[in-house]
């Protein structure tokens, strides 16, 4: 039996040697070709429509009175092997401005509940039955950056919860270019955008009716083996009413008070990096 390796190996080597011969090149020849190329005429840095994209997502999104969506976060975390893992966690988020949040995740690792009220801020772990409870800023963007920093919960999906989204981004905003439509995404037509705001490269789809995000990558600058952080977003629902009782925390008398600090183990550098220097950024 031939062996397929060395049929797939000699094909592509007869491939080359017919490549070159239908130019009449020879290796000196094709690389002398090369180095004439000129290189590309250097592109705008910021192209206006991907601006205009990321706009038009951040108004609708700043300007719903009360959200609701489902947000599945994946993240890529190294392993043993070599190749990373990816890791995945499923966020019910319920939103209404300027003063409640509700973000309950289950995930691959501890399910966590957080809850904000306009006064108090509450971090619940269900599965231990360890709760933390602590005052709270009178703004849904004060609250998520106190937990930041007093407590280091991170919200990966912050950027659109905020109060002016894009604010967040434009300044730190180093590079933005639109690449076009997808159909395959969100069960919808979106517009890909790709930008890069405080050492964190973004890829995000937009729907291009709507103007809801459906998904995003990111990758850190600083991240010295380029892991991909990503989330999807679906079942969103802007401007309807929320029940009031939607924003209480559950009964906690029975559960372990803990202090409203920050674990031992610390973020990684680029990822710290890129959270400090954006939407949680010291004012």
């Amino acid at each position: 039996m031939v062996n397929n390796n060395f049929l797939g190996r000699f094909f592509l080597l007869a491939l080359g040697l017919l490549l070159v011969g239908a130019c009449g090149c020879t290796r000196q020849e094709l690389k002398q070709t090369k180095e004439e190329v000129p290189a590309p005429t250097a592109q705008p840095q910021i192209e206006q429509k991907a601006v205009d994209v990321l706009n038009a997502s951040s108004s609708r999104l700043a300007s719903a009175r009360t959200m609701k969506f489902t947000a599945v976060v994946f993240y890529e975390s190294p392993s043993l092997p070599g190749p990373p893992l990816i890791y995945t966690t499923q966020s019910e988020v319920a939103l209404q401005r300027p003063d409640k949040l509700r973000v309950i995740t289950p995930g691959d690792g501890p399910a966590s509940d957080f809850y904000y009220d306009g006064k108090t801020m509450v971090a619940y772990a269900p599965a231990e039955n360890l709760v933390a409870i602590a005052e709270a800023p009178p703004t849904i963007d004060a609250a998520l950056e106190a937990a930041y920093h007093n407590a280091a919960i991170y919200i990966p999906f912050s950027d659109v919860i905020v109060a002016d989204p894009y604010k967040d981004i434009a300044d730190g905003l180093t590079l933005a270019f639109y690449i076009g439509q997808s159909r395959v995404v969100g069960g919808t037509t979106t517009d890909m955008v790709a930008y890069e705001t405080h050492g964190t490269f973004v890829q995000i789809w937009i729907g291009a009716d709507d103007k809801l995000p459906r998904m995003a990558r990111a990758v850190y600058r600083n991240d010295p083996v380029q892991l991909r952080h990503g989330v999807m977003f679906s079942d969103w629902q802007l401007n309807g009413d929320i029940p009031a009782d939607v924003f209480e925390w559950p009964a906690v008398a029975a559960a372990k008070h803990i202090p409203f600090a920050r674990p031992d183990m610390p973020l990684p550098p680029e990822v710290k990096s890129a959270v400090e220097s954006g939407p949680f950024r010291s004012k």
